[in-house]
């Protein structure tokens, strides 16, 4: 393909983008597919003489898009929303065509500075403290993270090495494997599974702090926590909190479990991966008070922002506790100028990817991010209201932002049985969670474009299944 045909195939593809994205409410958003199904589709060897591209393209929609659950439908409301938007589209078919691998200043000046002023111009956004912004006095800064739980895996790592240095400084005596046997990390029961993860990987053990009848983490119990494993002889060195729980959106109370983790000398890492985006709003920022006791923050502007997959944001209030802590300086990445994403993440190599967040920023404003959140909120106190008005329904969790717990009143095996049914009808996409041992329904705002008539939309059709179902079981 030469610069002719990839300008003409180029223009064709927006087209196609731009027609998939506008008509996609008319694909059923639930793939009608069984597991091994692309196998029998396609060659079991790629070609030996170059395909025909008209080909490959209809071989896009006969292969490819029936097995595509479509996360950008206004009718999936699963898991959380995978942000999308035409300006980051853009930004990425651009940082696709630099094809720079930011590991170092050196090897892209432009992408290594854009990101830390990006993640200025978010922090300021969100008003961080002072100290978690690159660009003033302070000593922390942010960074692009895959994902959250990168981010996560990152602070504990970082955690670990700090905490086994200081007790080593203490008792130069102790190996760090004695040391590493006795380190214990806590986070919510609620947390993210990336969390577990993160210690499993890290070599930790992790203990699970019970939650109240908000599903929040509170100081108290981790209080209690902590006083028994140092009178075991444990050493507590980090905690993470979570700022928006997975199943049910809950809110850890960071301005209580800050002060402890600080006296205790624990590193306290937020995870706010969906959250976090509507803290740019002033009445949501309140649920952030606290996060000055905090070592580091994160949340994914890929969830809620309109900043496509992957864009995950991290702040640390000290850099030097997570560069010293992974830095390793072969001659040739050696460079005058040191100062690199590389030292705060897992892999070398760094896409472009604070172009996205330049572009979307400038394209949308502040304001148009925060009518976008806004309004996705509104959608969703709209589903609670008729949920409510429904006396076979009831609502399981505080509806604070997108997220909508509900289920039909009656056994766990009914509201299996609901799920099942409406994933069958592949016309809406929900998935479930458990909250107190019950088996409930998720239904998350995701699609920038799904309005009111989408959410009546769903409605009706989970009333309607409900109906069948509930005069089969009489």
């Amino acid at each position: 393909m030469d610069a002719a045909e990839f300008r003409r195939r180029g223009r064709e593809m927006v087209d196609y983008v731009a027609d998939y994205l506008e008509n996609i409410e008319q694909r059923p958003v639930y793939p009608d597919v069984e597991p091994g199904y692309l196998r029998s589709l396609i060659p079991t060897e790629a070609p030996l003489e170059p395909d025909n591209y008209d080909d490959i393209i209809k071989d896009v929609e006969r292969i490819i898009m029936p097995g595509v659950t479509h996360w950008q439908s206004p009718y999936f409301f699963a898991y959380f929303p995978a942000a999308s938007s035409y300006p980051a589209m853009l930004a990425d078919m651009l940082c696709g065509a630099i094809g720079c691998i930011g590991f170092s200043w050196a090897a892209s000046p432009a992408c290594t500075e854009l990101e830390t002023v990006m993640l200025d111009w978010l922090g300021k956004m969100l008003k961080l403290p002072e100290h978690f912004i690159a660009g003033t006095h302070g000593h922390g800064g942010g960074v692009i993270q895959s994902t959250a739980s990168e981010a996560t895996l990152m602070s504990l790592l970082a955690a670990r090495c700090k905490a086994v240095r200081r007790v080593q400084e203490t008792n130069p005596e102790r190996l760090e494997a004695e040391v590493l046997s006795k380190l214990v990390a806590y986070s919510s029961e609620q947390a993210h599974s990336s969390v577990e993860r993160a210690s499993l990987i890290g070599g930790v053990m992790m203990r699970k702090v019970p939650t109240d009848n908000t599903y929040a983490v509170g100081g108290g119990m981790l209080k209690k926590m902590l006083e028994e494993d140092r009178a075991a002889g444990l050493i507590p060195f980090y905690f993470c909190a979570t700022l928006g729980t997975t199943s049910s959106c809950a809110f850890d109370h960071i301005t209580e479990l800050g002060p402890i983790c600080n006296e205790e000398n624990m590193w306290m890492h937020i995870d706010a991966a969906y959250a976090g985006s509507a803290f740019i709003c002033p009445e949501f920022r309140p649920l952030l008070n606290g996060i000055e006791f905090a070592d580091s923050f994160n949340f994914n502007p890929h969830k809620w922002l309109l900043i496509n997959f992957d864009c995950s944001t991290m702040w640390v209030k000290k850099r030097q506790d997570i560069i010293g802590a992974f830095k390793v300086e072969p001659l040739y990445l050696k460079h005058e100028n040191q100062e690199s994403g590389r030292h705060w993440q897992i892999p070398l190599g760094r896409r472009f990817r604070s172009l996205k967040m330049w572009f979307v920023f400038r394209l949308y404003g502040i304001e148009g991010l925060q009518a976008h959140i806004r309004k996705q909120v509104v959608l969703a106190k709209e589903f609670e209201s008729l949920v409510r008005a429904d006396k076979r329904f009831e609502i399981c969790a505080e509806v604070v932002m997108g997220l909508v717990c509900f289920r039909l009143k009656g056994s766990n095996e009914l509201n299996q049985l609901l799920l099942k049914r409406i994933t069958e009808s592949r016309t809406i996409h929900l998935v479930p969670c458990q909250l107190s041992g019950l088996f409930v329904l998720r239904f998350a705002v995701c699609s920038r474009v799904t309005d009111s008539g989408h959410v009546q939309h769903a409605w009706r059709q989970i009333t309607q299944l409900s109906c069948e179902l509930l005069q089969s079981d009489h």
